[in-house]
């Protein structure tokens, strides 16, 4: 977890930091230091950029903390609010579904391996989601875990990874698996999307969206997640002209589907 090194020190900065890492040597011990400003840490908490880092977080040794930043991190990671799981849950969706998408582009292309590659990291973020919705937190050890809470996905796994089959056979009946999955997870897993756009009747543009205090930060594909809600009909597109650039070439906007609630 610590990129072959003996000791990580991650020191938490209110400004980004001119030396973001370093390494450095204490008598035989080598040590990863790693800074980073609270953005980061929690991007990488919600995202998963950092291998590791809800381990380093959970586990690791406060050495100081002023303001009980970390301790209070740590106690939202441990009690897991729901409004993080929201952001959580909401970033591997959007990951599970580009790389389905891209797994179907392979195969269609004949790209027999692109395809596996792919459609076994989406297995990841679907797992990924799986254990988040148990109120666990993704460990290295994701596929442990999920034998243990979610054989269906694990037998997915295994189906892809030993099955005596074709490569292509084995990508094909994942695919299926998954594409169902995309289809009856996408409502709970962008219950946090669909209630940014829902609360207000006009619409909002993507790059509104994606300046929202409650959205900005994450990693997503919102242009793909709002096609896939839009043509799922959890969301409506509305064209809407825009003379103020000289252009007049209508944009979409995106609204509450007609019933779903406005707050």
């Amino acid at each position: 977890m610590i990129d072959g090194m003996d000791r990580l020190v991650l020191a938490v900065y209110g400004q980004t930091p001119e030396r973001p890492t370093e390494h450095w040597m204490w008598e035989e011990t080598r040590i990863l230091v790693r800074r980073v400003t609270p953005e980061c840490l929690e991007k990488w908490v919600t995202g998963g950029e950092s291998r590791g880092v809800i381990q380093w977080l959970i586990h690791g040794d406060i050495l100081l903390d002023k303001n009980g930043y970390l301790a209070d991190l740590r106690r939202q990671l441990d009690e897991w609010p729901p409004e993080m799981k929201e952001r959580k849950v909401l970033c591997e969706f959007s990951k599970f579904s580009k790389t389905y998408l891209q797994a179907k582009q392979d195969l269609k292309d004949g790209q027999i391996l692109d395809a596996y590659s792919h459609i076994l990291t989406s297995l990841h973020h679907w797992a990924h989601i799986a254990l988040i919705e148990e109120g666990m937190h993704p460990e290295l050890t994701v596929w442990v875990q999920v034998r243990r809470v979610n054989p269906g996905i694990y037998k997915l796994y295994e189906e892809l990874t030993t099955n005596k089959e074709t490569v292509e056979q084995r990508v094909q009946l994942v695919m299926l698996a998954c594409e169902f999955s995309v289809l009856t997870k996408m409502k709970s897993s962008c219950s946090l999307l669909l209630r940014v756009v829902g609360s207000r009747a006009e619409g909002w543009s993507v790059s509104e969206l994606m300046a929202h205090p409650e959205l900005k930060g994450l990693e997503l594909d919102l242009s793909l997640l709002l096609q896939k809600l839009a043509k799922k009909g959890y969301l409506r597109e509305i064209a809407r002209s825009r003379r103020s650039d000289g252009i007049g070439i209508p944009e979409l906007r995106y609204a509450p589907a007609p019933g779903e609630r406005v707050d």
